[in-house]
């Protein structure tokens, strides 16, 4: 169905549904990549730094070794699967990343859907669905 997914990845949110859907999204090709994008704020960067001395690139090795039981659960359903790190602002990167790139759909996950939130989506994803230029698929 989909040939080249991005996954815009929030280690703050469960991504439970979200190995099933790419699944399902993926079926009709074999071809079909995923690449799971997650955009260290710069806050979080620079608080990296200045308290812990741990730079960019060692963040990124911490950040995928956390990433792993999650990779090898895409990898254990036969799905092609690479990853991006960046830094800078959040809303910003992903929409540069989906601008620079050739992505057929963006999949995110929605930690805002409790009931008792007065909006439905969180602001990164409202803007996201608001801005990009591509479909997009929130899984709750």
């Amino acid at each position: 169905m989909y040939e080249n997914i991005l996954l815009a990845y929030d280690f703050d949110n469960k991504f439970n549904n979200v190995p099933a859907e790419l699944e399902r999204l993926t079926s009709a090709s074999d071809d079909s990549q995923i690449t799971i994008f997650n955009v260290i704020s710069e806050s979080e960067l620079e608080t990296s730094v200045r308290y812990k001395n741990v730079h960019f690139e060692e963040l990124v090795e911490e950040k995928k070794e956390q990433l792993k039981p999650f990779i090898d659960e895409l990898k254990s359903r036969d799905l092609n699967v690479s990853v991006k790190f960046k830094s800078g602002y959040i809303k910003q990167s992903i929409l540069e990343e989906i601008n620079e790139n050739n992505y057929d759909v963006i999949v995110m996950s929605n930690k805002r859907a409790r009931p008792n939130i007065k909006n439905v989506l969180g602001n990164v994803t409202h803007k996201i669905a608001n801005s990009a230029n591509i479909p997009v698929l929130i899984i709750k």
